[in-house]
């Protein structure tokens, strides 16, 4: 019924979980989770002589990190962005080829990256994620890119452009800000089954 786009290390789609988790479970919806590679850019450093396009950039990008930390405390999480965007793809194709539960795997995911920096394209950490997260993946990772990669292929070609991406009833919604309409269109669904 609900599919959920996530990258590991996107700010938005961890502070995403716990309202959408909550949305599921209230509405007892079946979820389904896939993985969605972003680019995640680290805060320009101020430079001595800027243009105002690269300032607007940086001034931008600190805006958006301070959101997020202010969104972060309401939800109890203590944000801290790591130095530099670390990759996850190693990680997201593993959630690709998950068979079944995912939301362990996820969990443990967003812990790793956002509370302990760990690099989620590092084979013995996803290694480590699988086997605390309990997961039903086989621990061959060597076609977890590939696997990613067609997965990427696949989201983007239905239109999925960023993470937390959720669809439901045909129609894209980017972002955790839409889960009132999102929760409006489950509601209806719910009655016409």
């Amino acid at each position: 019924m609900l599919t959920v786009y996530v990258d590991f290390k996107t700010p938005g789609a961890y502070l995403a979980l716990a309202p959408t988790l909550e949305l599921v479970d209230r509405l007892a919806l079946k979820v389904t989770w896939k993985p969605f590679q972003t680019v995640e850019r680290d805060v320009p450093q101020l430079g001595k002589q800027e243009t105002v396009g690269e300032s607007h950039r940086r001034v931008r990008a600190a805006s958006q990190r301070a959101l997020a930390v202010k969104y972060a405390a309401h939800q109890g999480i203590d944000l801290k962005f790591p130095d530099r965007s670390g990759s996850t793809d190693l990680a997201l194709g593993v959630l690709a080829e998950i068979d079944g539960d995912s939301l362990a795997f996820i969990r443990a995911a967003f812990e790793a990256y956002w509370q302990a920096h760990a690099d989620l394209d590092d084979p013995a950490i996803v290694q480590d994620l699988i086997k605390q997260s309990e997961a039903a993946h086989s621990g061959d990772l060597s076609n977890a890119r590939a696997t990613l990669e067609a997965s990427q292929s696949n989201a983007e070609e239905i239109g999925i452009v960023g993470a937390p991406a959720y669809l439901i009833k045909e129609q894209i919604f980017v972002g955790r800000e839409h889960l009132p309409w999102i929760e409006e269109l489950a509601i209806k669904e719910c009655q016409e089954v």
